[in-house]
């Protein structure tokens, strides 16, 4: 008897739409939660070369909270290009210009730093208030089980008549 290792092919996969509401949590932890669930390791048929991770909608960016001395000590990098051209920002400073990036650079250093890393940070969307565009995607779920869920209702309610 010959047992065979199960493996998930790239076209197989599920992806579904997790929301997140960011207000009063601690930023890391925040960031470490959407990290996972953008790669996938919180499904139990997690493969390390493949981007099979989920959707994530942040809500109330602007709300998420720091530890410590970190609202006053923290500070952003950034470099225009050009000699000299080294630019700061405080976590202060950056909430009150986007409170999105904040979390964004959080979650992408958390990310693999190649091509894959990239591609699963276009499935994250951030938003400083409650309201989102996503409601669609979340009711109507996406990837191959949805479809073949509302195909086999369609055919079954046909059936039925």
């Amino acid at each position: 008897m010959t047992t065979k290792t199960f493996r998930l092919s790239g076209n197989s996969m599920d992806r579904k739409w997790h929301v997140i509401d960011a207000a009063g949590r601690p930023l890391g932890r925040i960031a470490s939660e959407v990290a996972q669930v953008l790669l996938g390791k919180h499904k139990p048929t997690y493969e390390p070369h493949l981007a099979m991770g989920d959707y994530v909608v942040i809500i109330n960016a602007s709300k998420v909270e720091l530890t410590g001395e970190k609202t006053r000590q923290k500070v952003y990098y950034r470099h225009s290009g050009y000699p000299g051209g080294l630019k700061e920002r405080s976590y202060i400073e950056q909430m009150d210009r986007d409170a999105g990036r904040v979390l964004e650079k959080a979650v992408k250093g958390m990310l693999p730093h190649n091509v894959r890393g990239r591609e699963l940070f276009r499935h994250m969307k951030v938003y400083a208030g409650a309201e989102h565009p996503h409601e669609a995607q979340l009711r109507a779920g996406t990837g191959d089980r949805a479809r073949k869920t509302a195909a086999k209702a369609a055919t079954q309610n046909d059936v039925g008549e």
